[in-house]
């Protein structure tokens, strides 16, 4: 899946866009998903790269950004990721700090209801912003006899990231459709509840565009 980048002329009213549409998503929200949100915008304007889709800054360094303890940072991270607005680009390794990329979108998916609260303008820009994107001539297909849904969502996650594909995506094994949503089976309890919690947005994502009957993924235990 092509990471959307934000760049090229108008690029820098476009930034705003979307530091706006958290915004009004945020503050139509309860107290703490406003209180997530604002330290999500003030990281961003403070230290993220659009050029790079890149955001490398050490937990000790947000925590001083947001005045709270690394344990604080550590779990408002995670819950920016169980959101779907920040993903891991690079895991930390070797003193090295987590790489991560701003969703764009996701955040458009989440906050599309707000937009007419900015105005008919905004959600005008922000419509054009969600168009699709051309997937590369340079892609290589997922190697696959089957074309299921599955299958083709599962060419998106690996190209996305291939080390959590083979962790978490690999093995899940699609055993049917339940109206809107689609029946993964998981290998382990604890397998199924970390997806769930961590990934789902993700995993959603990638099923819905390849399927757009398909609004949602349950998943059940071998």
């Amino acid at each position: 899946m092509q990471a959307r980048r934000i760049t090229g002329a108008g690029a820098g009213a476009l930034k705003y866009d979307v530091l706006t549409a958290l915004g009004t998503f945020a503050l139509a929200a309860d107290r703490s998903t406003q209180r997530r949100v604002l330290r999500l915008i003030t990281l961003i304007t403070a230290r993220y790269n659009w050029q790079a889709n890149d955001l490398s800054c050490g937990r000790r360094e947000i925590a001083r950004l947001w005045s709270v303890d690394e344990r604080t940072v550590k779990r408002e991270i995670g819950a920016l990721k169980a959101l779907g607005f920040l993903v891991v680009k690079r895991p930390g390794a070797r003193g090295r700090v987590t790489s991560y990329m701003l969703d764009i979108d996701a955040v458009l998916a989440t906050s599309r209801m707000d937009w007419e609260r900015v105005g008919p303008d905004f959600a005008e820009r922000m419509t054009a912003l969600s168009a699709p994107q051309a997937e590369p001539e340079t892609v290589v297909p997922f190697p696959t006899t089957e074309r299921s849904e599955w299958s083709r969502a599962r060419a998106i996650l690996k190209q996305a990231d291939a080390a959590r594909y083979e962790a978490w995506f690999k093995p899940l094994v699609r055993e049917g459709i339940d109206g809107a949503a689609l029946i993964l089976r998981a290998p382990s309890t604890f397998h199924a509840d970390y997806v769930t919690t961590h990934l789902i947005g993700e995993l959603i994502r990638s099923v819905a565009g390849v399927e757009r009957r398909l609004t949602s993924v349950r998943l059940v235990v071998a």
